[in-house]
């Protein structure tokens, strides 16, 4: 079967010279698989959801547990070391302790064996490596990448299947060691609720509490991520064997968990569960003197990147969300507040109106780019008076170029960085498994497409990282920073495998950057690398082995030619 569809993979795709890419490949086979896929709505390689024979059956989040990889935690103490949270020190084996999550127990939640944590500890450790003399802190959010997505991409990486359990291999958050200071371990993501009702003009909440509460039945769900669910429907907050349902989060709710440390609602930003504001680690740090950096492949308000430094009940205010993260006044911060000091990410060229988005984000929206108002971009320019140095894409300039021209200026005088890019799809062009940019088809039956200057005026999100790292990293001043991979998330929503490799490998290349820093500029004492996710979703792979036969075959057979 394995070599049917590598043979089918190689006949169906005929050589091609791409214009968007400065590598390209004369065959690519997992395009086809996932193309195919798609048509068929079925492929022997892997399927989305609960039933193997539909191929796209789910499309959105799970309540599956999460990889953690952390670096310069071994041996560092108390509350750094990863340990301190896992075994015998797991939340889960606490009553009392899950009841302070969750406001109540949720059934079949507590377990006196659980070897996992829960995310609001990733929002303890870095307190406690803040405490501990840590200088640089850095967050790394892989959006949607579970083990089963991150398992894929090694597969189609190194053309084999590396590991069945575990830490695995083929990516560098799994395989440098830090010297000697990286741990492994995973969580629970379950929010505290899904349902609850919100006034985004009077930033209130209606019904606390929601319609479905947040829990994690170990016994269903099974003790680590590469378990095998004994009801898979319950990942998705159903049941088909009687089993309670638990609410599956959201993107908001989980990354409040790592900022701020509590279980809140799905589509509430650093907020409790009843509407109070919460402070962020970011926030925290900031007030002793920290520097403060957002880098994201998507839109610079999108939820995740939100939740290092904004407050918001609805994740959906995305204005008012690049307001607080540019310390400007907003619904929840009338008085504005101080704001970070590097924000990287997408959203530029992309409009909404009234219609669109005004019950969505209230009263104040502002026609015109759904993320940042043009009056809000004049104020915080410098060449208007502001105090960020901003690079935005421009017709006919290399991102790249145009970013690092403006990190080095703002770096050399003292100032902050805005660099705003991105394509019509509200995101950085997505690179494919085979490293071009021609993404395939998914759960629509569409594909993106780009042209030459989205290729071409838009960074990386490893060259917005290295941006972002010149400003932070300018002098002793110490800095936290989080870094998003959002269009992992994008591509799995989309039930897109070749997509999701692309993006997990455009990920890994962001922490190289780090790893890299880190050994260029600092030490393990005095950095902190935490990689994880914020969810998982419903992928799963049914012959890992032919996915690594057709990712051999286009490793093999592809010609790789360099354009001229």
């Amino acid at each position: 079967m394995s070599r049917r569809l590598l043979a089918m993979a190689l006949a169906l795709t005929a050589p091609f010279l791409g214009t968007n890419s400065r590598w390209v490949r004369a065959d690519d086979p997992l395009r086809v698989m996932q193309t195919t896929a798609i048509e068929s709505n079925h492929s022997p390689v892997a399927h989305w959801g609960s039933l193997q024979e539909n191929y796209t059956l789910w499309g959105s989040h799970s309540n599956r547990l999460i990889p953690i990889y952390t670096f310069g935690t071994r041996g560092h103490g108390d509350g750094v070391d990863l340990d301190s949270y896992l075994g015998a020190h797991s939340v889960y084996r606490d009553a009392a302790a899950i009841t302070n999550l969750y406001g109540q127990l949720p059934r079949n939640t507590l377990n006196p064996d659980a070897n996992y944590c829960d995310q609001t500890d990733i929002f303890r450790l870095q307190q406690a490596a803040a405490a501990a003399g840590k200088k640089h802190i850095f967050l790394v959010v892989f959006d949607g990448m579970d083990w089963q997505t991150t398992q894929a991409a090694a597969i189609a990486r190194l053309g084999r299947v590396p590991y069945e359990s575990g830490r695995g291999t083929g990516h560098a958050f799994q395989d440098y060691d830090a010297h000697g200071t990286t741990q492994f371990g995973f969580m629970v993501t379950s929010p505290h609720n899904e349902g609850t009702n919100v006034d985004v003009n009077r930033q209130t909440v209606a019904n606390p509490g929601g319609s479905m509460l947040g829990g994690y039945d170990f016994m269903v769900a099974g003790p680590a991520p590469w378990s095998v669910p004994t009801d898979t429907y319950y990942l998705t907050s159903n049941s088909e064997t009687g089993s309670i349902a638990h609410a599956y989060t959201d993107s908001s709710s989980s990354a409040t968990s790592m900022t701020a440390g509590i279980k809140t609602y799905n589509g509430g930003l650093n907020i409790e569960p009843n509407g109070q504001p919460v402070e962020t680690i970011a926030q925290q740090l900031q007030r002793q003197g920290w520097r403060i950096g957002v880098v994201t492949s998507v839109p610079i308000s999108h939820a995740t990147p939100a939740a290092a430094y904004a407050v918001n009940v609805s994740r959906d205010d995305y204005q008012d969300l690049t307001r607080d993260l540019l310390g400007l006044p907003s619904i929840a911060r009338p008085q504005g507040s101080p704001g970070v000091d590097v924000l990287i990410g997408a959203g530029w060229g992309v409009n909404a109106t009234i219609e669109d988005d005004g019950e969505a984000q209230g009263e104040n929206f502002v026609p015109g780019n759904r993320y940042l108002t043009a009056a809000d971009l004049t104020a915080i320019d410098s060449a208007q008076g502001g105090s960020w140095v901003v690079a935005q894409r421009t017709a006919g300039r290399a991102g790249d170029e145009s970013l690092l021209n403006a990190a080095r200026q703002a770096a050399r005088d003292d100032q902050r960085l805005f660099g705003f890019f991105g394509t019509s799809a509200s995101h950085l062009p997505f690179r494919t498994a085979d490293g071009d940019f021609e993404p395939s088809p998914g759960r629509k039956k569409t594909a993106e497409s780009y042209t030459h200057a989205d290729i071409n005026e838009n960074p990386s999100l490893a060259e917005m990282t290295e941006s972002a790292l010149i400003v932070l990293g300018r002098d002793d001043r110490p800095f936290w920073m989080m870094v998003e991979a959002g269009d992992v998330d994008w591509a799995n929503h989309d039930d897109n495998l070749d997509n999701s490799i692309g993006a997990v490998i455009s990920g890994d290349d962001a922490v190289r950057v780090i790893f890299d820093w880190v050994e260029a500029n600092s030490d393990w004492n005095e950095s902190l690398v935490i990689v994880t996710a914020d969810h998982g979703h419903m992928l799963f792979l049914d012959d890992p082995q032919a996915l690594a036969n057709l990712s051999a075959g286009s490793n093999e057979a592809a010609e790789v030619v360099q354009e001229p």
